[in-house]
């Protein structure tokens, strides 16, 4: 399963790389991405799983940028 989610607040390049690197470190993600330019983010992760996965993505987002919010 693949989302994008709009992203407010994403200040650089450099912690969207950060976000980027951190969540495909989670358990069950298969892929993602995030730009800074279009301050979006993709994440494609297994269906059963995905509400879990995105409690983690929102976690560690807020560990790299506090400011940075996810529009679920």
């Amino acid at each position: 399963m693949k989302k994008k989610f709009k992203l407010t607040d994403l200040d650089c390049a450099n912690c969207a790389a950060k976000m980027e690197d951190a969540i495909r470190k989670i358990e069950g993600v298969e892929n993602a991405s995030v730009s800074f330019m279009t301050q979006k983010m993709t994440i494609e992760a297994a269906e059963d799983q995905f509400d879990r996965i995105m409690q983690e993505v929102v976690a560690v987002c807020k560990k790299v940028e506090p400011d940075c919010v996810i529009n679920l």
